[in-house]
């Protein structure tokens, strides 16, 4: 605040006059231009007149009720900050204070330090607010109907492949971590097929139990097994001359496998239960978030399946890898919200968007869209603010931006010493880790190594 800007006003709406007395001696000594009102009406015509920066309301007043003069004042001004004020800290009251959009409330009887923290929280945000008062969208939603945003290199590689190879009926496997967005590739390449009239149907192969994925995907014959009382058609026969997107690949069992290579190879299935094929004319989309290669190598996966559904393989990166389509990912998500009507929030503050930015995201986009959607209704008015955003995102508990899941990890390394050290993998491993240890738990590893 420079030195020639007024002290913030902040309106006290209480009809105790030893209340407000305290509450303005309090205030004041922060140098804050305190105003008072004895009642909710009295309350309501202040803010209409002087607009304050913020308001503390009491909950129970003769006349009009503080919910009542809450539900006043957000009609007359939605973006006014309300701090809402009860001596009964009830569900119901908290509750009811929220939903009519007030900015926090607190218990009665006040301790100071907490509530002059809740009113600069409240003038922080108010800040926020007026920073973001300029906000252009980044994107069009009409421009990015597949619903796959990004500007960076890597994502550009991903649309130049689903151009090349979206109308050859290619078989192919889109691989990425959980939450990058595998599904809307394939929803994209079915889009752009010569079979986008037909149907696309996504099957989640790790979801289905194991005595239940052949009738799923295979169909059944009545009573081919106890609970099968009609004929049932299978995915691959439902989309018939379209696309199917098999998920989670990497998780079906070998004799699915097995099953699947015949279709993939002869155009046709056996449904359970019956004695003769059905030809079908069927687009194979696969995905995974698992190394295929190695589940190959340790013969948990089908080589010749492997190679009949790597025909074309479409990478997409970590959301970690490319921080730069952020941004633009959510103005998206937040645009389309808003198009939709399921939230108020038509913008972000940059000091939310930088740590939105800051975040490594290990669940990806689909973390990413659930975030800002749960931010999008926590925004009191038209714009998701720092204080709107989940505490880990707020505090970036996650880990520092670009930080890589164990779990991948993990994963690269055993990549890297099969390919380097093969057949020593373990050794290398523990004498590489010995190395970079502290001096006294290397010595002591070597020692119990050497005892044995």
């Amino acid at each position: 605040m420079s030195n020639d800007a007024p002290a913030p006003a902040i309106l006290v709406i209480d009809d105790d006059a030893e209340v407000r007395y305290s509450l303005n001696r309090v205030l004041s000594s922060q140098h804050y231009r305190v105003q008072e009102a004895p009642s909710g009406e009295e309350g309501v015509a202040a803010v209409k007149k002087q607009a304050p920066d913020v308001v503390l309301l009491d909950n129970r007043m003769t006349g009009m009720t503080g919910l009542e003069t809450l539900q006043h004042i957000r009609a007359a001004n939605p973006k006014q900050l309300v701090i809402f004020m009860t001596a009964f800290g009830t569900a119901q009251t908290a509750i009811e204070a929220m939903k009519y959009g007030a900015f926090d409330y607190v218990v009665k009887p006040f301790d100071p330090p907490k509530l002059l923290a809740l009113v600069d929280s409240a003038l922080r945000t108010q800040a926020d607010s007026r920073s973001a008062a300029g906000y252009q969208p980044v994107v069009n939603t009409e421009d990015h109907k597949e619903g796959i945003v990004g500007a960076s290199p890597a994502m550009q590689q991903v649309f130049k492949i689903i151009g090349q190879f979206a109308t050859s009926d290619a078989s192919v496997m889109v691989t990425g971590e959980s939450g990058t967005g595998k599904e809307l590739v394939a929803r994209s390449i079915h889009r752009h097929s010569h079979r986008a009239a037909k149907p696309f149907v996504a099957v989640n192969c790790a979801a289905i139990p194991e005595n239940l994925i052949e009738s799923e995907l295979f169909g059944h014959e009545r009573g081919s097994f106890t609970g099968a009382t009609a004929q049932r058609l299978g995915k691959f026969e439902v989309c018939d001359g379209g696309t199917i997107f098999l998920d989670e690949i990497g998780d079906m069992t070998p004799t699915t496998q097995t099953k699947i290579l015949r279709v993939l190879q002869e155009g046709e299935i056996q449904r359970v239960g019956a004695s003769e094929t059905t030809k079908v004319n069927v687009r194979v989309i696969a995905a995974t978030n698992k190394d295929l290669e190695t589940l190959v190598r340790e013969k948990k996966f089908r080589e010749d399946l492997y190679y009949r559904l790597n025909v074309v393989r479409v990478k997409l990166p970590p959301l970690r890898e490319r921080p730069e389509d952020i941004p633009q990912i959510v103005d998206f998500f937040v645009q389309s919200l808003a198009k939709a009507k399921k939230v108020k929030a038509r913008k972000v503050s940059p000091e939310a968007l930088e740590l939105l930015c800051r975040y490594p995201w290990p669940g990806n986009v689909r973390e990413l869209e659930n975030v800002v959607y749960r931010s999008a209704v926590a925004a009191t008015g038209d714009t998701i603010l720092p204080k709107d955003l989940p505490d880990e995102v707020r505090t970036g508990e996650g880990g520092p931006a670009g930080e890589e899941p164990l779990e991948s990890l993990f994963d690269r390394l055993a990549k890297a010493l099969r390919a380097s050290h093969p057949g020593e993998e373990l050794k290398v491993l523990q004498e590489a880790m010995e190395s970079r240890l502290p001096e006294s738990d290397g010595k002591s590893a070597a020692k119990k190594r050497a005892k044995k």
